[in-house]
């Protein structure tokens, strides 16, 4: 059986309404797919990958979790112990850019468990130009107002998935305070022997 190498474990979030494509983002990066009319993510799903930075081999466990009302209690619990956390709006439609702001942010300041965690905003499907509602101009402002990362997206035409990935774990890698929450080769920072044998993963 191959050995499970990494130098880090992270967790990240996918988080925003339903239909703005964390799924299919999700699918594009951990797969390399893109799977046409998937249906709204139930509850909160998660696919892992790994991924080398500046030298680091990371092993991300990605949090998809369920846009609709009905299950904000349910997803709450999952924002505890992210490292990072990816808020998505569709830029053809304008309600799901303001629910950031309205909603998720808000949501994640309330239930974080870890201090100065990474934020990106990311604006998918660019490629719908002729239907977009926000521009890029206002998805800039508003990360920056908000201290995020931004990108800007497609997944169905493969565009700038992976880049968002990759800065948003190398802004992680570069905040040390962040590398002592997780987890060097898969056993988490400050455990116990007993803790560590335990809890056999970090997620």
């Amino acid at each position: 059986m191959a050995v499970d190498s990494h130098d880090y474990t992270f967790k990240v979030l996918l988080v925003g309404d339903s239909g703005v494509g964390k799924s299919c983002i999700l699918t594009r990066f951990t797969a390399g797919i893109f799977e046409e009319g998937t249906t709204s993510t139930i509850g909160v799903d998660f696919k892992v990958k790994y991924l080398t930075v500046s030298g680091k081999r990371c092993k991300l466990t990605i949090w998809d979790t369920a846009g609709q009302e009905r299950f904000r209690t349910l997803t709450s619990s999952y924002y505890r112990g992210a490292q990072g956390v990816i808020f998505v709006y569709d830029v053809t439609r304008r309600e799901t850019f303001e629910s950031l702001d309205a909603n998720w942010m808000r949501e994640f300041d309330i239930y974080s468990t870890v201090e100065g965690a990474i934020k990106m905003v990311v604006a998918n499907k660019v490629d719908l130009s002729s239907q977009r509602q926000v521009s890029s101009e206002e998805g800039h402002d508003f990360a920056r107002r908000h201290g995020c990362l931004f990108v800007e997206t497609s997944a169905r035409a493969n565009l700038a998935v992976g880049q968002a990935f990759e800065e948003l774990l190398l802004k992680i890698l570069d905040t040390p305070s962040l590398l002592e929450t997780t987890a060097v080769g898969g056993i988490k920072l400050g455990a116990t022997p007993a803790a560590q044998q335990a809890a056999g993963c970090s997620c």
